[in-house]
């Protein structure tokens, strides 16, 4: 291995610890989540996002798994409200459900990224749009999910008879309508913000 491959290398293999160690800094100290009742607001979706646009769909997956075992860890251990009840009907489906979307989104959003960038002249628009996509994803895979899994048992039940929903449409509405905004709009600033500058910082290193 030639020395500047050698020190690529080495670079992006820093700029992904340092990503993971922020998603466990998140992930173990709830600086991470905006906590409303059983409505929690995640910013881990913004590393997640950076490995994914920076560092490519790998990266992005490997994010996505370190968020998703934080996410189940902080359900296990009571940190998170909603999560301590999804663990209490079912431990397995709960971890399906905090694992399975976060590396989908993470791989996800890389794989649009790298397309865009394909036809896209500069990284400007393929950040803002895979930066909105992180987010998006995040929500629609988890809610998704979550229907799919918990929608035969008394916790979707009871949400969803908070929600007033007449139809599954209307609580999916419901169930996102601040979480996913308050994040769709942290993924299309910050996250494609820091990309951006990162991924011109690595050009001129020489860092594909």
């Amino acid at each position: 291995m030639s020395k500047s491959k050698n020190t690529e290398r080495i670079l992006r293999l820093t700029q992904l610890s340092v990503l993971v160690a922020l998603l466990l800094i998140f992930g173990f100290t709830n600086l991470g989540y905006i906590k409303i009742g059983v409505i929690e607001i995640t910013l881990n979706i913004i590393p997640v996002a950076i490995g994914a646009i920076v560092l490519g769909p790998a990266a992005g997956a490997i994010c996505g798994t370190v968020f998703g075992l934080t996410s189940f860890w902080q359900a296990i251990s009571g940190m998170s409200a909603f999560g301590a009840m999804l663990v209490n009907v079912s431990p397995v489906m709960t971890f399906i459900l905090c694992l399975v979307p976060r590396v989908l989104e993470g791989l996800l959003t890389g794989l649009i990224f790298k397309g865009l960038s394909k036809v896209c002249k500069s990284n400007s628009v393929p950040c803002a749009v895979s930066g909105l996509c992180c987010p998006l994803l995040n929500t629609l895979l988890f809610v998704g999910g979550f229907i799919l899994l918990f929608g035969q048992t008394d916790v979707f039940v009871s949400l969803y008879g908070q929600s007033a929903a007449s139809n599954i449409v209307a609580f999916f509405a419901w169930f996102v309508g601040l979480n996913g905004a308050v994040e769709a709009v942290a993924g299309f600033v910050i996250a494609s913000a820091v990309s951006k500058a990162l991924l011109t910082a690595n050009k001129r290193l020489k860092i594909k």
